[in-house]
């Protein structure tokens, strides 16, 4: 059954090109890959040069580095530097953030936290505020909601069974999969199946999405691309994120969505009022009284 509202799918050409130039370089002929390497080893340097000179750094011809804007879907050297620019105004470059072996401590600090404020950035700036304010809207009129994922997912599911409570609405977060499809097929009417994948392609994920639709629950998908879990979503929540998967690139796709976690929960507790919000004070005051006090 095909979901009923679907998030657009992006235009291309809007993505960071030095994670375009990254993603295709080994893809492209040999002598455009000599212009890719020039233009990821020192993208700043590129602003200020003409295309004799990059054909220069790069030692290939002019028409060459014609031939690699058109490549990766710029429509000339002017367009390719202004997407450039566009990339280095969201901070530190995603392929600057590599991490190798010889690094020292220092520099996988940097590396780490450049790659990852980036990157939220970047999932920040591609949220879909229509899609946002559905999730929002089907969370807070839930009557009872279940978070599912798997692995990096599944922690994300267990983030999110913790903050909702607090907002006066039952939860779980199953993350064996037999259990998952236990709880999806007794959902009812009212209850919202929040769907927890990154790629949208983990084969039971995607079944507990249908389970959980064919049961009568909405189906709250988040992922990060546009994938096969959305068809079975009433609402598709995409995380758009730098992540790759290198060896030793960090979780950027995990934290983005428990950020985005947080937004929904901290949304929906603004919109259920001002009991709730006495109910929570008087929570975080009961907590406060568990701790410690600086005398003792």
């Amino acid at each position: 059954m095909p979901r009923t509202q679907r998030q657009p799918q992006r235009d291309q050409s809007t993505h960071n090109i030095l994670e375009v130039v990254r993603t295709r370089l080994p893809s492209l002929r040999k002598s455009d890959r000599k212009v890719a390497d020039v233009v990821l080893a020192d993208p700043r340097r590129i602003m200020g040069a003409t295309v004799a000179k990059t054909a220069e750094w790069a030692d290939v011809s002019q028409p060459t580095v014609i031939r690699f804007c058109a490549a990766i879907g710029c429509s000339g050297f002017q367009d390719f530097k202004l997407r450039i620019a566009q990339s280095l105004a969201l901070g530190t470059p995603a392929t600057h953030s590599v991490l190798r072996d010889t690094d020292t401590a220092d520099a996988v600090v940097e590396k780490i936290f450049d790659y990852t404020l980036t990157s939220l950035d970047w999932a920040r700036r591609h949220l879909d505020p229509a899609a946002l304010n559905s999730a929002i809207n089907m969370l807070k009129g839930a009557k009872h909601i279940e978070f599912f994922g798997f692995g990096a997912s599944g922690i994300v599911a267990q983030d999110a069974q913790q903050k909702f409570p607090l907002f006066g609405v039952s939860c779980g977060a199953h993350l064996d999969s037999h259990q998952q499809i236990m709880a999806a097929s007794m959902m009812r009417p009212g209850d919202v199946a929040v769907v927890i994948s990154n790629t949208g392609r983990t084969r039971s994920i995607v079944e507990v999405a249908r389970t959980a639709r064919e049961s009568g629950a909405g189906v709250l998908g988040v992922t990060g691309t546009d994938s096969p879990l959305a068809n079975y979503c009433d609402t598709c929540l995409i995380i758009e994120t730098l992540d790759n998967t290198d060896i030793y690139t960090p979780t950027i796709s995990r934290i983005a969505a428990l950020v985005v976690v947080d937004v929904l929960s901290t949304a929906v507790a603004l919109r259920r009022g001002e009991a709730n919000r006495q109910r929570f004070a008087l929570m975080k005051r009961r907590l406060n009284d568990l701790r410690l006090n600086e005398q003792v």
